[in-house]
């Protein structure tokens, strides 16, 4: 069947096992880290990977797929301390997470020089570690399709053209961006089947969802647990529609969880859960609270099983 990169050497792909396609062991901004490290206490970002990682094994994941590229603060070297510690298989990615900002050095650059660098986390290695990269990550959100959005676009389909690795494009349905970005990579000559939209499962207009599944990609449902986006009764209903449809083999189900996150301040993301923006976002969700509300309105063992195992060896399949 063939072999797919970890943090922790390459596994083949019926190790893969229950897979979770979209979580991030940390996420924060690199720049801040690096420049008041003061800020971050190290200990306690490994032990929630950690504790992550462990909650994940606990309900029957064997994979989490870890979509933290540039500006999510990547820390290969976190991913493979946790992995060796809790048997937990990682899989890890390059790419650049920006809804438009490029620093100088990307803005001065072309398409072709960026994809030469996730290429090369692709063949030698990440970070200067002999870890691989094993699929591209690319965004796009709110502001759009900007000229720099592009261009990370066409460096990841590029870069995926020469290598094999599939693309996670992070998507923001209310903006229509998925469509958009599904053209940009055709245009490259990606072919559809090798490109997730994340988070599609932000919207439950099932006509824009088939619009995105008619361009031949890959859809992630998510994001559970952040209800501030969409409800996770209006995310459950929606992936049992699209079941009926017959989609199961094009849907994966994931939290798009983060152990740490330094989006907020402590008191501000606390006063974000009390009020119910975020609710149990973690990575025991999935099994804790949504297969089991899936398996009441009548997902079938088949259907969870291609969800969770099949389909993140097929699109991770170079």
């Amino acid at each position: 069947m063939g072999t797919v990169e970890s943090v922790t050497g390459p596994l083949e792909l019926e190790e893969l096992g229950v897979t979770l396609i979209h979580e991030h062991l940390c996420f924060r901004d690199e720049a801040t880290a690096i420049q008041w490290p003061h800020l971050y206490d190290e200990d306690a970002l490994h032990v929630a990977a950690v504790d992550a990682a462990t909650g994940a094994l606990g309900v029957g994941v064997r994979t989490l797929v870890d979509a933290t590229a540039m500006y999510g603060g990547r820390d290969i070297r976190l991913m493979e301390r946790v992995a060796r510690e809790t048997g937990l298989q990682v899989i890890a990615c390059t790419g650049i997470y920006t809804y438009d900002f490029l620093p100088h050095y990307w803005q001065t650059r072309d398409a072709d020089a960026m994809a030469d660098a996730f290429v090369h986390d692709i063949e030698n290695g990440i970070q200067r570690t002999p870890i691989k990269a094993a699929f591209l990550k690319c965004a796009a959100d709110a502001p759009g399709v900007t000229p720099n959005v592009e261009k990370v676009h066409r460096a990841c389909a590029r870069a995926s053209l020469r290598t094999g690795a599939p693309i996670m494009a992070h998507t923001h349905p209310a903006s229509n961006t998925g469509p958009r970005q599904m053209e940009i990579f055709v245009e490259e000559g990606v072919d559809p089947a090798k490109v997730q939209l994340a988070h599609t499962g932000d919207s439950d207009d099932l006509d824009y969802v088939e619009r995105v599944l008619e361009t031949g990609a890959w859809i992630g449902m998510d994001r559970y647990g952040i209800e501030m986006y969409l409800p996770s009764d209006r995310r459950d209903a929606t992936v049992l529609a699209l079941l009926e449809r017959g989609y199961a083999d094009r849907m994966f189900l994931s939290a798009d969880s983060c152990a740490s996150i330094d989006w907020f301040a402590p008191e501000v993301a606390a006063q974000l859960e009390a009020q119910g923006a975020v609710k149990d976002w973690n990575t025991r969700l999935i099994h804790d609270r949504v297969i089991p509300t899936l398996r009441a309105g009548g997902m079938t063992d088949e259907q969870q099983q291609t969800m969770l195992e099949e389909n993140p060896r097929r699109w991770l399949a170079r």
